[in-house]
């Protein structure tokens, strides 16, 4: 479970994320990086999006927890990061039938060609 400072909760938050941010995908899952330099750095915040075309519920839910969990793998890096670092994870239908490996490894080659870029 990510810590509730951890936690990007509002739509806002998720807007300015996705509009503003760079941009990496894969087959599974796409990422959305905003880094605010104006700001003090802090904690930086994940969101989720799972749709219904992942599948149903009980699935959608099962994909949230994976990613949350490797996502958490990820935050120290996203905290080196001058200012204050916003993540939003979407996840693709191909999520619904990946493997847990196969989702760190495409969550860890997106974060690198979006912090990369």
């Amino acid at each position: 479970m990510l810590s509730a400072d951890h936690r990007l909760t509002d739509s806002d938050g998720f807007r300015r994320t996705v509009r503003n941010g760079r941009r990496a995908g894969c087959s599974t899952l796409v990422v959305h990086m905003w880094v605010d330099q104006a700001s003090a750095p802090g904690p930086a915040q994940v969101g989720f999006t799972v749709g219904k075309s992942v599948g149903n519920a009980v699935t959608r839910n099962r994909v949230k927890r994976r990613l949350r969990h490797l996502t958490r793998e990820h935050l120290p890096a996203l905290e080196e990061l001058p200012g204050r670092a916003a993540l939003v994870v979407r996840a693709l239908p191909a999520a619904a039938d990946a493997s847990y490996a196969r989702l760190g490894a495409d969550l860890a080659r997106t974060l690198d060609r979006v912090s990369a870029s």
